[in-house]
């Protein structure tokens, strides 16, 4: 009876640390996600920007194309210019 009582334990605690890497490769995926999301509309900016078009109209564009990706005005990005 003992075995079996350990052998549901080690099943139950096999079966919840698997579920927790489900869980962590799916939040890893969504991240890998937004960074790609990020990274498309950054590689927008700098196609506009070589456009000739105005840093104002790139930038708009860019916190059009982030919007809910990433936090601040500028895609959670900002260096100097």
């Amino acid at each position: 009876m003992k075995k079996y009582a350990l052998l549901l334990c080690t099943l139950a605690l096999s079966a919840g640390f698997a579920w927790a890497a489900d869980e962590s490769d799916k939040e890893r995926k969504e991240d890998i996600a937004r960074h790609r999301a990020m990274a498309a509309a950054h590689e927008g900016a700098a196609k506009c920007l070589e456009a000739g078009k105005k840093d104002e109209v790139c930038e708009q564009e860019l916190r059009t194309a982030c919007k809910g990706l990433a936090i601040g005005k500028f895609c959670g990005m900002k260096h100097q210019h």
